[in-house]
């Protein structure tokens, strides 16, 4: 992670002036990043409402609400290789002020939506422009950092998602209780602007010297791939049938058309992403944890605001601060993740972290309707300490594989596999959890009206929506049959996710690399590496 006291210091390749303002420069990003992060943690615990009946929500359904989430994320992941590759060709500090700019312009679209298809609509915008700002943040850091330094700038920033998985939430449920939903979106627009007036003043720009070629025709594949695949999982599990021909079209679909993503990428002169990356292990096993992390953790974060709020009958602001250990956790551990890897290795590290990450998801087959609080807030804690301990040495080792030059690159496959973990971890897991609660939910609906059955089993929100119009009496057997049945469903996702994140602590094991041995002191080089073109 760092260089041994006795490794001989590589030449300063960072000019002076933009040395002596590094940390400034750092704090800019973490707020840039915070931008993005805090509208997802937002949003998460803002399900609820939005899933209401106007005027308190627009009356989303599940799988629209997933679709508000997965249409940002699928335009994020998509654009990321374009981003990275603008960001080095054209300038790092452009790009991140335009994407910051577009991503304000979408919050304050989204919080005027008057339906779930404009509000899908404007979070793909704003996954537009969050596409900018994420690479942009990290390829920044590795320029304006040496490479000893780089570790514990990169806790530094991963430690920021925790500050805005904290701020979010609690952010959200003071914004639900005062104000209409689309308050959770507008909150962005002031602090985009101070975001761009930071920036314009303290970050510096920077790009690669002999950058490479926009692929546009990789790029289509990957947000066709993507979307196809996605919408195939989420369709099976609103129909509460994966052998449909729609959905099993739509996901050989989406599979094959990623393969012919990944064969273009291979014999193209100017690849969107190069594969060849993927040739070195350690590279590859992080990458792969990244996707595999978020792929548990975001399909768990997703029904957990439903188990908080509809089966609990917590408030918006009561989940956020119950979520305040997690990101406490993630706070205090990332930072310092480095100093346990120059201990033990990256690969007994990760593999702990991820092993911590699959004892907090697998808790969650325990809960029932009665869990005491504080068993929820420990399980949140051990889930934010693995994090801790699996994204700064993961970035660390994907950042580091590449060339500084290729920065951009670099982050965009870091944060495109993140993000696409997500994405399918709320599309699958979430299909799991809808299926499983439709066929315990279905015995149960002999008091409901013929037509309003279909309706009333799709979602928890939407059973206990019914039962409301039944009335207090009548409804109240099927109110305890829907925590049932979610609480249920929300056992076997869990155990879904766990394995997840135990099939990521067998990767990292095997494949990252351990402790490593003392540096042999080397000739210098010839000839110096291409440097990066950084301006103040």
């Amino acid at each position: 992670m760092s260089l041994p006291s006795g490794a001989p210091a590589a030449a300063p390749r960072v000019p002076e002036a933009i040395h002596r303002r590094r940390w400034w420069i750092l704090t800019v990003l973490m707020f840039s990043l915070l931008i993005v992060v805090l509208d997802n943690s937002i949003l998460n615990v803002a399900v609820k409402t939005i899933a209401s009946p106007a005027p308190t929500g627009i009356g989303a359904t599940q799988s629209e609400l997933e679709w508000a989430i997965n249409s940002y994320t699928l335009v994020f992941a998509g654009l990321l290789f374009t981003a990275g590759l603008l960001g080095d060709r054209i300038g790092r500090k452009k790009v991140l002020l335009a994407g910051t700019l577009v991503f304000g312009a979408g919050s304050a679209l989204a919080a005027l939506s008057a339906s779930p298809g404009e509000l899908i609509t404007w979070r793909a915008l704003m996954g537009f422009g969050a596409a900018f700002v994420m690479p942009a943040t990290l390829a920044v850091l590795m320029n304006v950092f040496e490479r000893d330094e780089q570790p514990k700038a990169i806790g530094i920033w991963a430690g920021s998602v925790g500050l805005g998985i904290a701020i979010g939430p609690i952010t959200g449920g003071l914004l639900l209780e005062h104000f209409w939903w689309g308050s959770i979106f507008l909150v962005n627009v002031p602090v985009v602007v101070i975001a761009l007036v930071a920036m314009a003043v303290l970050v510096p720009d920077s790009r690669d010297p002999k950058p490479g070629k926009i692929d546009p025709l990789g790029v289509a594949l990957s947000v066709v791939g993507l979307v196809l695949l996605v919408y195939g999982i989420i369709r099976g599990g609103e129909l509460a049938d994966f052998t449909d021909t729609t959905v099993l079209l739509a996901i050989a679909g989406g599979l094959l058309v990623l393969a012919g993503f990944v064969w273009h990428e291979k014999r193209s002169s100017h690849p969107a992403i190069d594969v060849s990356y993927f040739r070195k292990p350690a590279f590859s096993a992080a990458v792969a944890a990244i996707a595999l992390v978020f792929f548990a953790l975001m399909g768990v974060t997703f029904f957990s605001a439903f188990y908080l709020q509809s089966v609990r009958g917590y408030t918006a602001l009561e989940s956020g601060l119950l979520i305040l250990p997690l990101a406490a956790a993630q706070m205090i551990f990332a930072p310092r993740a480095r100093l346990v890897v120059d201990r033990f290795g990256a690969r007994a590290v990760c593999t702990v972290g991820m092993l911590l990450v699959a004892a907090g998801l697998a808790s969650f087959a325990l809960f029932d309707a009665g869990t005491p609080v504080w068993v929820l807030c420990l399980v949140f804690f051990v889930q934010g300490t693995g994090m801790a301990h699996i994204m700064p040495p993961v970035t660390v080792a994907v950042m580091q594989a590449l060339p500084r030059e290729k920065a951009g690159s670099g982050s965009a496959v870091n944060n495109t596999f993140r993000q696409v973990g997500g994405a399918l971890g709320i599309a699958v897991l979430g299909s799991v959890l809808s299926t499983v609660y439709r066929g315990d939910i279905e015995g149960h609906l002999d008091a409901v009206p013929v037509g309003a059955r279909d309706v009333a089993g799709e979602s928890i929100e939407a059973t206990l929506g019914v039962a409301e119009k039944l009335g207090p009496v009548a409804g109240k057997p099927l109110v305890a049959a829907a925590n049932d049945a979610f609480i249920s469903a929300m056992h076997v996702t869990a155990l879904g996710s766990a394995a997840v994140a135990l099939i990521g602590a067998v990767v990292v094991a095997l494949f990252l690399p351990g402790r490593p041995p003392a540096p042999v002191p080397e000739a210098p080089a010839a000839t110096p590496p291409a440097r990066d073109r950084v301006s103040p």
